[in-house]
């Protein structure tokens, strides 16, 4: 039997999975890091502690493995995207990296606006300039800490250095290069022209891969400190996105995923580069070859229903929470809830926007302001994909995962609002499984990865749109994209009296 591993690095903590020829996994390892944050929006994290923990995962991965290392034929990545890794002329980290979710760069995205134009990063990047990207963050140092960044003779993103030093070789791939604000999304090749505009030197910018490719094998040094075979073919991977659609199997034309996490995710597969979405969504490379990804986000999803549990029934489990919203009618009984609790990203970038209860009255009960939230997470998530539709794009199957596949009134209740047929997959592996797909693919394992998911993922529940319901809740979301609009105003006046 011969086997993979899947390596995501995400923000709080790396997980590792032994994926098997059937797609089965056979040993998973969590190890978690901590973050630094010195000050109010900064978010930072020690590379080394990517590695240390990824090198620790792997020798425990490895000791509960009943095979030899050397059955073990390839090793890929998923990593948290846009955090910004900065190496000298020796390929040495220069400072902690600047994460995803650091937000400290506000001017340097005007900077940005004011050097290359909207319209012209529009057409280059295909995405708006936003703190979390990891152009604002170079021009931050490049200003802040300029004895810093003029020892910088390249940067990374956060798997791509996990994975040089397993290697010994630097590069970047597509998927998380999109992500970047460097890129020229259609062309495939870093854009000189917005280097040059913003003084940055274009040899900043790594040599470029796709995800499949293979870039090398583990150095023996390496092999010596994780347990790995020093023969271990090592892949490129992708941005945690990327990978997170190719392990819910979003490789086709009409293909979406609905991701519900603390945040909420509604990714699409796009055939080519293009369509013009005006900057309104995320429109990034896929990890699969010479394809893309349009997604939008929505700050507070899952972490919505959470701050509802937390403060209304702490000592209850979601399940009890939510046991009764399948007796709540369609519209919770006039109850309209809008999750903009931390402001919202897709289509309102605000961060000044909150979230409001609207139309409570008497006779509202606990599981109407329950079923409410879950209503309006995912109206929030239905904007994304109106802004699919309106561009032309078919949306008939939306795969379902994270916190809103956990309940079967929540899942209808998105095959509803979104009119679209939800599936639930049987194993929810996500990011790690996209990287252990990539792996089996660039092994040969599978003439594509589309072949690789048809083998890997399987069904475990279908839910379609109920008529009736679709025609209720078209009604109710166009009151609900009323109420940002008729909040706005009154939500920066009350910004003078939070605390």
């Amino acid at each position: 039997m011969k086997y993979v591993i899947g390596v995501d690095l995400g923000t709080s903590a790396v997980k590792i999975l032994l994926v098997n020829q059937q797609g089965e996994v056979v040993h998973s390892v969590s190890k978690s890091y901590a973050l630094i944050q010195e000050k109010t929006g900064y978010s930072e994290q020690n590379p080394e502690d990517w590695v240390a923990q990824t090198t620790s995962g792997l020798l425990e991965l490895l000791s509960g493995f009943d095979g030899a290392a050397e059955d073990i034929e390839g090793i890929s990545f998923s990593g948290q995207m846009h955090g910004l890794v900065l190496l000298d002329e020796n390929n040495e980290v220069l400072r902690p990296a600047i994460l995803w979710n650091d937000t400290r760069t506000t001017a340097e995205c005007q900077q940005i606006y004011d050097a290359v134009g909207n319209e012209r990063l529009l057409e280059i990047t295909k995405n708006p300039a936003l703190e979390g990207f990891t152009l604002p963050k170079i021009l931050w140092v490049q200003k802040h800490e300029p004895e810093i960044f003029a020892k910088a003779k390249s940067f990374v993103l956060p798997k791509d250095y996990l994975r040089y030093r397993m290697t010994g070789k630097l590069e970047m791939e597509f998927s998380d290069a999109a992500g970047t604000l460097l890129l020229d999304i259609s062309k495939k090749q870093w854009s000189t022209e917005i280097c040059e505009l913003l003084n940055i030197d274009p040899n900043l910018c790594p040599p470029l891969v796709y995800s499949h490719d293979e870039v090398g094998t583990v150095t023996a040094e390496y092999a010596a400190a994780s347990g790995l075979a020093p023969a271990t073919r090592v892949f490129a991977g992708g941005a945690d996105n990327a990978c997170g659609a190719i392990g819910s199997g979003i490789l086709e034309d009409g293909k979406t995923l609905c991701s519900i996490g603390t945040s909420g995710v509604v990714l699409s597969y796009e055939a080519s580069s293009d369509k013009d979405f005006g900057g309104k969504v995320h429109y990034f490379n896929h990890s699969a070859p010479d394809v893309y990804y349009t997604m939008g986000v929505t700050l507070a999803a899952g972490y919505s229903l959470t701050w509802f549990k937390e403060t209304f029934a702490p000592d209850e489990s979601f399940d009890d929470l939510l046991a009764e919203v399948g007796t709540v009618p369609v519209g919770s009984n006039g109850l309209l809830f809008t999750p903009y609790l931390v402001g919202e990203r897709t289509p309102h970038a605000d961060a000044a926007i909150r979230a409001s209860f609207i139309g409570m009255d008497s006779s509202h009960r606990r599981k109407d302001f329950a079923r409410a939230v879950l209503e309006g997470i995912t109206f929030s998530l239905n904007e994304s994909i109106e802004i699919f539709r309106e561009s032309g794009k078919e949306i008939d199957t939306i795969v379902s995962i994270g916190g809103g596949a956990q309940n079967k009134d929540w899942l209808q209740m998105q095959a509803d609002i979104f009119n679209a047929k939800i599936v639930r997959l049987t194993s929810e592996q996500g990011p790690g499984m996209g990287a252990a797909m990539l792996a089996a693919y660039g092994s040969g394992w599978f003439a594509s990865l589309k072949e690789c998911a048809d083998a890997f993922l399987k069904e475990d529940a279908q839910y379609e749109p109920n008529p009736a319901n679709v025609e209720n809740y078209q009604k109710l979301f166009s009151i609900y994209q009323e109420v940002y609009g008729q909040t706005k105003a009154m939500n920066e006046k009350l910004l003078a009296f939070r605390k």
